[in-house]
């Protein structure tokens, strides 16, 4: 069956909210990635510092809980964790309570880059961000439900 020209099926609106609000995420993520660069850290590594800082209450900044906020592998966890200890951006610190514990801890020079990255992913947002959320609301707002058709 061909669609006519002009005509928007319910599908087709779906597709195209679904489309925009992808564009919308990947066009901050490339922001991010490059804001990211700027400052001489890769990507992950400002996620990993953003992940750091920005935990839950209650939730400590373990490997195993950076790992899973991160969505990556415990030993890609530990590799950029690596990488941010190298560059003195962070430090593993023993469990007081349980000398296996290791926890991660901001340093100085890692809270300069992160709050130097959140105003400008902030920023960003403050001006992307009507967009996104009209891509995000087109897609969860509730659908209209389907008309019956009439017998003849």
């Amino acid at each position: 069956m061909a669609l006519a020209i002009g005509k928007k099926t319910e599908e087709r609106v779906r597709h195209q909210a679904l489309a925009e609000l992808r564009h919308r995420i990947r066009y901050f993520l490339n922001f991010s990635e490059a804001a990211a660069r700027s400052v001489g850290i890769e990507p992950q590594q400002h996620q990993m510092l953003l992940a750091i800082r920005g935990l839950p209450d209650g939730m400590q900044p373990t490997i195993l809980n950076l790992a899973e906020r991160l969505q990556v592998k415990h030993h890609t966890a530990v590799g950029l964790l690596d990488r941010l200890e190298r560059r003195a951006l962070i430090v593993r610190r023993r469990s007081k309570k349980d000398q296996r514990e290791v926890r991660i801890v901001i340093r100085p020079a890692g809270d300069l880059l992160l709050k130097k990255l959140s105003i400008a992913h902030e920023d960003e947002l403050k001006a992307q961000g009507p967009a996104l959320l009209k891509a995000l609301t087109a897609i969860v707002r509730p659908r209209k439900p389907a008309r019956k058709k009439e017998k003849k």
